[in-house]
């Protein structure tokens, strides 16, 4: 028979720790995000070309749809941001969700964009060039 396993009111305690501080983080993230949406499109658009990850033919209008990206992110709930990211959570193993998000929007619908000629790379290189983006704005 299987073993139940009750956590002691100090184990419990601690697991919730961790899980708020969890909590706290992310919606900090997305917080500061919100703060900075215009250069910090303007700094994933020009990595994501610069790198040739994304190869377009207007520049300008695929950092505007990043920073709509953004915004949609900021505004979104809970649920919406976690299915968005779903298929992309195993790229790295503690992903940032700003970070994640946006490379789920260039893979899945970015691609489809008229301007955007295609996109290059896989998903990880993708993550990495917008997560060192990001990183450089939300610390």
């Amino acid at each position: 028979m299987a073993k139940v396993f009750r956590p002691s009111k100090r184990e419990s305690k601690i697991l919730s720790r961790i899980e708020s501080s969890k909590e706290y983080a992310r919606r900090k993230a997305i917080e500061t995000a919100k703060e900075c949406i215009d250069p910090l499109s303007n700094a994933i658009a020009m990595k994501l070309v610069e790198e040739n990850l994304v190869e377009t033919t207007n520049k300008n209008v695929l950092e505007e749809q990043i920073s709509k990206c953004i915004e949609k992110l900021t505004h979104s709930d809970e649920f919406d941001v976690d299915y968005k990211i779903a298929p992309f959570r195993h790229v790295v193993s503690n992903p940032n969700v700003v970070s994640l998000y946006i490379a789920a929007f260039v893979i899945e619908t970015l691609i489809n964009h008229k301007v955007v000629v295609d996109v290059f790379g896989s998903d990880e290189e993708i993550y990495v060039c917008i997560n060192r983006q990001v990183a450089k704005f939300l610390t």
